[in-house]
Parts: structure tokens; C-alpha cells; sequence
């Protein structure tokens, strides 16, 4: 008998899920886009329903239409629903299914190949500008990447594609798993994508090729645990990709665990380790997507000696910062309000976990009498491991020709085109900037 394709086995999954959902809106009052979305006064049980005629034929009233168009993935709507239904998911599939209806196959093929060729060129050039050729082979990339030796690791090390972006954070991770003695294979960039590119394009059967593909590559440890960094990459295999494979018969090959959660369980052994106090008042810049991992970051935090850990109190919405550019001008006021409340409240850093809101934040670091920086950079602080920020470093400078010459060096050793990454570095570095800087304060 031959196997049921991806697409088959991934409709299967969604009409099952679409099937359990009784239509009783919980979800959408828990949602906090409704209101900046523009449609807090619609009816909830109606946005639900029209929701799921959207993913039976692409069609739908124009609020659910703009419900699944601001997504920005908090996942509260999962935590609302008391019949094991993920609503985010079934917003995806029916965003996928309004691109359906819009745009043939090989259009949509089209778009899917042209952001995954944006993403891996602004990807590669970025991470190019910062790190020479030994250090992105350590993080898997070139063609002697880390991890070669026929032995099973521990653990296989997920970055994602877009940390490279900001390599300091994906290289101190793996400075603490080498302190904890934990043997890794470091995987990720646009040769291992998750196929997240694809799925927003509605080519669901490339999305299910690549993400399989990739799987196929991670599931190669000791503990058959891989360790993922990026949230949106662990959205896309948990939520969809996964529960594909398994409707297609396979087994699942291994548990993902984001990596501030498994630092989190290994406090025992990571405790010993924080042996140098860094006396700063810090708030935590928080995303409730993936559930738990905010919880971790700060039990991470308090473990430090000398970090006094202080809330703010302003909403948190979204996977990641990223995640929000569904809805620019929500974003641009909640970094906003973030930074003022930071201020007012005296902190010396705000601290971020994952690789976009670093990138989004860092700049206005210029502007405001705090640090910006990544957790693993303050843990890091705290075991003696320093990464330069090179990423922030160079978005300070606020100027494309400077920034060029800086690189200079590396430009050179990479052979890159200096006009192609003068266009990254003035589009996917400077242009990465949703709330604009403020001028020096």
C-alpha cells in the first residue's frame, strides 16, 4: 500500500482537531489580538466558526479572516481550550488555506522558494560580517561543521536559521554545554530549515519534504532528545510537521525540548557553576508562545548571584518579538511601553531570550540608560563565558559604510559581493527596526 503523502496526512490531522472543536470561542476571548486586530467587538463563537469554513474552503466573514491574518502566536488560546484543540494551529492551516484560494500552486511554490532564498542569503551574509570561518563551523555551518565523528552525541543542538543572525547567543550555548560536559552535534541554517518558509507560502507538501528531511537529520543522539533554540522552528515540528509524520505511520523519533527549558532542569548541575555574582537589577523581556520557557528563564535568573529580578508590568504577546510584525504598530507600542516602564524602573538590563527580540531591541541600547542584552549572556557572565555581541556592536553604528568597513576583513576571507552585503547590512541589519531609535538620550 503506498504511503499517504504529507499534505493528506496533514489534512487528516486538521479535520480530526477541527472535529473535537465544539465552536464555543473561548479561544477567541482569550486571544490578545482582537482589539488591536480591530475586531474586539465581534462575535466569538462567529469568529470561530468562520475561522474553520476558512480552512474547509478558503472562505470565511471578515473578521475570522482578520483573526487568522493577526496571529501573532501567544498560544493563550491553547491554554483556553478545555477539549485538547490547538487553535493557533487551525489559524495557520486556515491562513495557508486563504493563500490557497488567492494564488495557484506554482505561484505559491514560487513565493516558498523566494523567501527561503532571502532568508539563507540574509542569514549567511549576516553571520559572514560577524564570525570567520572556524566559528561557523562550529555551529554547523560550511563544510566542515561541527560534529562530524561517527559517535552518537548526547544531545543534537537545533539552532534554527535565524540565530545566526546573532551568533553570540548560539555560540554561548554551546560554551555552557561544553562547561556542563554535555556532548552535542550542532545542526541548523537554511540546509537543515524546518520548513516554516513554505508552510506560510501554502506549499504544504514542500513544507512536509524539507521539515522531514531535516527530522530525519536530528534524530541521531544518545538520548533521543533534541535541543531546539528557535521557538518558531519548534512551533512549526510540534504543531505540524510531527503530528504529520506520525498520521503517515512513522514513529516518533525524538522528544524536542527548548533549550531554556533543559537548562532550566539541569539548575542542579548548572548551579555549581555560577560562581561569579553580576550585581544588576534586570526585567525580563517576555513572549508566552512556547509555554514554560519564560518560566524558565527567570528561575534561570534568580539562580544568578546578584541579579535582582524585577516585572514590568506591560502585557506579553507573541512567540517572539518577530512574531508581532502580524500587527507593526501593537508591536511598535508594547517595545515601547517596555522601555519606558524598564526605565522607570531603574533596571540596568532588560533581558531577552530569544534571537529576534535581541535583534529588534538592541539598538535602542543608544538611547535608554540600560544594557539590552540575551540571557545566556548574563548566565554566561555569571560562569566566566563571553561572547562578543558583535551583531549589537555593529547596528550601534548606525551607519551602512561604517559597518562595511568594519567588516572589511571578513568580507574578504568570505569572497562576499560588497554590494549584495551592503544590501543585507542596510536592509535585514538597519532596516531591522520596528520601533525607530529616538536619538541619543
Amino acid at each position: 500500500m503506498d504511503e499517504v503523502s504529507f499534505e493528506a496526512a496533514l489534512d487528516d490531522h486538521v479535520h480530526d482537531m477541527m472535529d473535537a472543536c465544539i465552536r464555543c470561542g473561548k479561544c477567541v476571548e482569550a486571544c490578545p489580538t482582537m482589539e488591536p486586530a480591530g475586531i474586539g467587538n465581534a462575535d466569538p463563537i462567529e469568529v470561530i466558526a468562520g475561522a474553520l469554513d476558512i480552512i474547509r474552503d478558503g472562505q470565511g466573514p471578515e473578521a475570522s479572516r482578520k483573526w487568522a491574518s493577526s496571529c501573532v502566536l501567544s498560544g493563550e488560546c491553547i491554554k483556553a481550550c478545555d477539549y485538547n484543540v490547538n487553535p493557533r494551529f487551525l489559524l495557520a492551516m486556515a491562513r495557508a488555506a486563504m493563500r490557497r484560494a488567492s494564488k495557484d500552486l506554482p505561484e505559491r511554490r514560487r513565493d516558498g522558494v523566494q523567501a527561503f532564498r532571502d532568508l539563507g542569503r540574509d542569514v549567511a551574509t549576516l553571520s559572514q560580517l560577524q564570525l570567520d570561518h572556524t566559528t561557523l563551523e562550529r555551529l554547523g555551518q560550511g563544510r566542515a561543521s561541527a560534529g562530524t565523528s561517527e559517535e552518537l552525541p548526547d544531545f543534537v543542538f537545533y539552532t534554527g536559521c535565524n540565530v545566526l543572525k546573532t551568533p553570540h547567543i548560539a555560540l554561548l550555548a554551546l560554551d555552557i554545554m561544553d562547561r556542563l560536559g554535555i556532548s552535542y552535534r550542532v545542526l541548523g541554517g537554511p540546509s537543515h530549515c524546518c520548513g516554516v518558509q513554505q508552510l506560510r507560502a501554502a506549499d504544504i507538501e514542500m513544507a512536509g519534504r524539507m521539515g522531514a528531511n531535516t527530522i530525519d537529520h536530528l534524530a541521531r543522539s544518545k538520548s533521543g532528545n533534541v535541543l531546539s533554540w528557535c521557538p518558531s522552528c519548534y512551533v512549526q515540528f510540534t504543531e505540524t510537521t510531527l503530528p504529520a509524520l506520525e498520521r503517515q505511520g512513522r514513529a516518533k523519533p525524538f522528544e524536542l525540548t527548548p533549550f531554556i527549558k533543559f537548562l532550566r532542569g539541569r539548575l542542579a548541575d548548572l548551579a555549581p557553576h555560577l560562581t561569579r555574582p553580576v550585581a544588576m537589577r534586570v526585567a525580563l523581556h517576555r513572549h508566552p508562545g512556547v509555554a514554560g520557557t519564560m518560566e524558565a528563564a527567570a528561575d534561570l535568573l534568580r539562580a544568578i548571584p546578584g541579579i535582582e529580578l524585577v516585572a514590568l508590568d506591560i502585557p506579553a504577546a507573541g512567540l517572539q518579538s518577530v512574531s508581532l510584525s502580524a500587527l507593526p504598530a501593537y508591536k511598535r507600542q508594547l517595545q515601547l511601553a517596555e522601555l519606558e516602564a524598564a526605565h522607570k524602573a531603574g533596571v540596568d538590563a532588560l533581558v531577552a531570550v530569544y534571537h529576534s527580540d535581541h535583534r529588534e531591541l538592541c539598538g535602542h541600547e543608544r538611547d535608554w540608560p540600560f544594557r539590552i542584552v540575551n540571557v545566556l549572556e548574563v548566565l554566561g557572565e555569571a560562569m566566566g563565558l563571553r561572547q562578543p555581541d558583535r551583531y549589537k556592536e555593529l547596528k550601534l553604528l548606525q551607519d551602512a559604510d561604517l559597518i562595511m568597513a568594519e567588516c572589511h576583513e571578513l568580507i574578504a576571507e568570505h569572497a562576499l559581493d560588497p554590494a549584495r552585503a551592503r544590501e543585507v547590512v542596510v536592509k535585514g541589519l538597519l532596516g531591522d527596526q520596528p520601533l525607530p531609535l529616538q536619538g541619543r538620550a
